[in-house]
């Protein structure tokens, strides 16, 4: 497997028309890949809020062409309680179903963790950015003041999350007259525009120190949660190790998140290209095999490459939304504290909670940039991320056709397969012992890759993902 000698063009690639439209359209202003990336996860908060807001949190991965390093940021949400004047009531539990099976999670005040959106794309912005900040919320801002047409594949999302996210004052949202929304239907939430105004004006610390921190506390503990005053202000974006793996000639650089994405890549077999299909498919089975009870992923991803190569990607989420607005803002907020499988042992007031999510980027044998991309879907993140790189690395497919191709993700003892993925390939692996649990259909369990590299700029069709190129 040797390196590409293409260059990398530029564009964005996200999870909705209107996301990548917001920052395809700073590219053209003359903003870098950071820039573009501020608007569109911007823009995710008003396009794609039934994966995010800005009250989640998320992680960002920037490739500086000139010098090449690697920064990995952490503006994920932070466990509340470091005023330590209130105690957190109960949650609320709901049934969300997915793929059928009903599964309980939590949300209310008392799941709400502090938010890092805003910092984060604050901090983005200040390490990286060009363009004024104002301009950067001009998009996003527009969005909210008309609202957005919803994709089919997040209203098929909106099914399986809607006890959570039509919850209390969410239900006007997505659900108004008690009706779903569907498919090319508007998502509009009143009063983020006016919240939108006040971000490009006052700047990220409006939500932590500025007007809209004590209405942030006020609200949460109204619900039941321990957010104070200490929490917000004290909030810190991080900078964060940077894991690396070598997959053929290219260098992977990424987080070291929960499903150790960059470990699984370092232990795929040298060999790797050279493997028949049947026998890729058990080796990538072996590495990949994942623990435990499997979650719906409510997250989404925006990657950009500017003209000058450099990249950032941008992973961000909200949970299932814990229920909780912002009054007359139309901002929901977090419910990672009701996601048990982010509840470690060592969570305490003020740490940082742990998370699948992986920004990644790809350097080839040059030094260039070959490959950026990120991924939502909880635990399925690694698997789609690992099978959209050897896709376009080893079998040199292009991004769309990469994202495209049917995945199959293993739990414990079985391997859960989209349809068309070969039968050569199942077969080899219920010969090796798996257990084969076949899809109907390409669907939204199996992750959600944007990603902009040698192969072009390419979103996930499980998501209603988009690429475009400057």
């Amino acid at each position: 497997m040797s390196a590409s000698s293409r260059r990398v063009a530029a564009g964005i690639a996200a999870s909705h028309p209107e996301t990548a439209a917001a920052g395809l359209r700073i590219l053209r202003a003359g903003g870098t890949a950071a820039d573009a990336a501020v608007a569109a996860v911007l823009a995710t908060c008003v396009a794609e809020t039934i994966y995010t807001g800005l009250g989640g949190g998320g992680f960002c991965t920037y490739l500086d062409a000139a010098s090449g390093e690697v920064t990995c940021l952490d503006f994920f949400v932070a466990v509340p309680g470091t005023d330590g004047d209130r105690t957190a009531g109960p949650m609320v539990a709901v049934d969300v179903f997915f793929g059928g099976v009903p599964q309980v999670y939590s949300i209310g005040g008392a799941s709400v963790a502090v938010p890092g959106v805003p910092a984060g794309c604050g901090e983005v912005h200040r390490r990286w950015g060009r363009l004024p900040w104002e301009s950067l919320v001009a998009p996003a801002y527009e969005l909210a003041v008309t609202g957005v047409p919803l994709p089919a594949a997040h209203a098929r999302t909106l099914e399986s999350c809607a006890p959570a996210l039509a919850y209390g004052e969410g239900a006007a949202i997505y659900a108004p007259g008690d009706k779903l929304l569907e498919g090319g239907d508007r998502l509009f939430h009143p009063g983020l525009a006016t919240a939108l105004e006040a971000l490009a004006a006052d700047g990220p610390a409006l939500f932590y120190t500025g007007a809209y921190a004590a209405l942030m506390v006020e609200t949460v503990r109204a619900a039941g949660g321990s957010l104070g005053p200490h929490d917000l202000a004290s909030y810190r974006v991080l900078e964060t190790h940077v894991d690396h793996a070598s997959l053929g000639a290219y260098r992977v650089r990424a987080r070291h998140d929960l499903n150790r994405t960059v470990d699984t890549i370092a232990a795929l077999p040298a060999s790797l290209p050279q493997l028949p299909g049947p026998e890729r498919a058990v080796a990538m089975a072996g590495a990949l095999r994942d623990r435990g009870r499997q979650k719906i992923g409510d997250t989404t991803n925006v990657s950009v490459v500017d003209g000058d190569g450099n990249a950032c990607v941008i992973t961000t989420t909200m949970g299932l939304g814990a229920g909780v607005w912002l009054p007359g803002l139309g901002i929901n907020l977090n419910s990672m504290l009701g996601e048990g499988e982010l509840i470690t042992a060592d969570l305490a007031p003020g740490r940082r909670m742990s998370s699948n999510m992986c920004p990644l980027v790809v350097i080839d044998e040059t030094g260039a940039l070959a490959v950026a991309a990120g991924s939502a879907g909880a635990s399925r993140i690694r698997t789609a991320l690992i099978g959209t790189l050897v896709g376009v690395l080893v079998d040199g497919l292009d991004m769309e056709a990469a994202i495209q191709r049917p995945r199959f993700h293993v739990v414990d003892d079985t391997v859960h397969a989209e349809p068309g993925c070969p039968a050569e390939q199942l077969a080899a692996l219920a010969e090796a012992g798996w257990l084969i649990h076949e899809w109907s259909e390409l669907n939204h369990y199996f992750g959600g890759v944007t990603a902009v590299g040698v192969g072009g700029a390419a979103g996930d069709p499980r998501r209603g993902g988009v690429g475009l190129l400057l």
